[in-house]
């Protein structure tokens, strides 16, 4: 039996999926490696506790816009299946991510076969072939959606030397007295930093880029304030450091590390440094063994992540798709799509690719007539979780047909520009930051701020507002951005609704 979909993981971006799968009346298998659903979650964070929010209490009753501040549930029909359910902590704890999807997995149905690790991917004659250690699968199509599951190991001479983020102790007490280095500058590098504070004599932080500060940039993956407490004790002088430049070699000598390290602040003054432990924090890469011949996808970004197109499938493989953490290959460090928060809605928009490359079915919209278009847009820029978590790369999309209007929600900007709607001439909405957001401080009141009513400088606002684009034949025509405004509400008659009656009137009449 050759299966329509053959899922690879089981974690929040694959069951998602399945259930869409599932609900649909689809023929789909799920294959895990772990014993369970969410193995991910097993081990990370090491320290154990999400960085992504959890808040029950937003005031509201509506559950689309209550999506804007729940950053772990994955899309469902069901109202239990909300994350929210199982805690109040805002940042909650990671094993009740493992229970929840396993609740996930449990209630939605979904055909998933665990403790069923996939060892190679081939394709013949247009179908994939899975090997397990047990059993040949034969697919049509191929949905990987195993996260970046290995660690990424940069090109340092003696990196092996160095004691990774995946297999690390994280018991403070393990390095009593010990002089730390911690190579790497993301969350999980300051996770662990932050972890050691207490018991070690010093702790250095480094690598070649500069620290970049979530609040600032918005880009969720950079360093969170729940991880930065090590900042400060390098600020104030309290025996830490970040260290900008490289790590060139590692080398053991005696009880301690000699680390040979490349200063770029200092016309890259080069020094040997010495410690009793060195981390390696590194990040992650998606694992592309399994992978041979025919089916092995190109790869880029260091070759951590496959490459993909506008419809998340393997640029060289056709069939072979990705969702998740993976799907980050076409927002990479711009939007969301490596979090929960971000891809359920890129798994939500595949399932429609899937639905109109493979069933005919034509992405669902709703016709409106061309007087509604401005009111279908205001409803929806104050509702919507998809286009806020995923701003600037997914839309809602406002075709034309003749006197009426075609309403498509959460479309990839990129798709629609490729022509994945069969019409490239329309109304592309979206949320968006100002093009030089992540250079304003915005703790610094001496900065210039653009008033909330001043809608003719709407441009020029580095918060996240709706961006209104007007295409003709794939290419922009027009443009008109929305005021911010401090409730996330643009309703207002005079500052956000007539602005944008005028600018859609004057796209329609030409």
């Amino acid at each position: 039996m050759t299966l329509d979909y053959l899922i690879i993981g089981a974690g929040p971006a694959g069951l998602q999926l399945a259930a869409l799968l599932e609900r649909d009346g689809h023929d789909h298998l799920v294959l895990e490696a772990g014993e369970g659903a969410g193995t991910f979650f097993r081990t990370y964070p090491r320290h154990r506790t999400l960085i992504s929010i959890n808040k029950p209490r937003t005031g509201s009753d509506d559950p689309e816009l209550n999506l804007r501040l729940d950053w772990n549930s994955i899309l469902s029909d069901d109202p239990d299946l909300r994350f929210t359910n199982y805690t109040d902590r805002y940042f909650p704890g990671a094993d009740l991510m493992v229970q929840y999807l396993a609740d996930y997995a449990a209630k939605t149905g979904v055909n998933v076969r665990y403790n069923t690790r996939v060892e190679r991917v081939a394709k013949a004659g247009g179908v994939f072939q899975i090997t397990t250690a047990d059993q040949v699968y034969e697919a049509k199509r191929v949905i990987v959606a195993t996260g970046v599951s290995r660690m990424h190991r940069p090109a340092i001479d003696g990196f092996e030397l160095a004691e990774t983020y995946d297999t690390m102790p994280v018991d403070p007490r393990d390095f009593l007295d010990q002089r730390v280095l911690i190579i790497g500058k993301g969350n999980s590098a300051f996770e662990t930093a932050d972890n050691l504070i207490e018991t070690t004599t010093l702790i250095h932080v480094a690598g070649p880029s500069a620290v970049k500060l979530a609040w600032r940039t918005h880009y969720v993956g950079h360093l969170r304030a729940v991880n930065n407490n090590f900042l400060d004790t390098y600020q104030l002088k309290s025996a830490n450091a970040i260290l900008d430049g490289t790590v060139r070699r590692i080398e053991r000598d005696g009880d301690e590390y000699r680390v040979t390290f490349a200063f770029s602040r200092a016309d890259e003054v080069v020094k040997e440094l010495r410690y009793d432990r060195v981390l390696a924090c590194t990040g992650f890469a998606f694992d592309a063994s399994p992978f041979t011949g025919d089916a092995r996808p190109s790869l880029v970004i260091d070759d951590r992540f496959p490459e993909q197109t506008s419809a998340w499938e393997s640029v060289n493989v056709p069939g072979l798709y990705f969702a998740g953490t993976l799907s980050q290959q076409r927002d990479f460090k711009k939007s969301t799509g490596g979090f929960i928060h971000g891809f359920r809605y890129s798994v939500r928009s595949l399932h429609q690719i899937l639905r109109q490359r493979y069933e005919d079915t034509p992405w669902p919209a709703r016709r409106l007539a061309t007087s509604a278009v401005t009111d279908a847009i205001v409803e929806r820029v104050n509702r919507s979780s998809a286009l806020w978590q995923q701003f600037g790369f997914l839309a809602d999309i406002v075709t034309l047909d003749g006197g009426t209007a075609k309403y498509h929600e959460e479309v990839p900007v990129d798709y629609f520009r490729d022509g994945g709607l069969g019409e490239r001439t329309g109304f592309v909405v979206t949320l968006e930051y100002g093009p030089d957001h992540d250079k304003v401080d915005p703790f610094d009141i001496t900065v210039g701020r653009i008033a909330q009513n001043e809608p003719g400088r709407a441009h020029d606002a580095a918060y996240l507002h709706p961006v209104v684009r007007f295409y003709r034949e794939g290419a922009v025509a027009a443009e008109h951005h929305l005021a911010e405004n401090l409730e996330n509400r643009w309703d207002r008659p005079d500052v956000h609704v007539a602005p944008l009656a005028a600018f859609v009137e004057r796209c329609l009449g030409h």
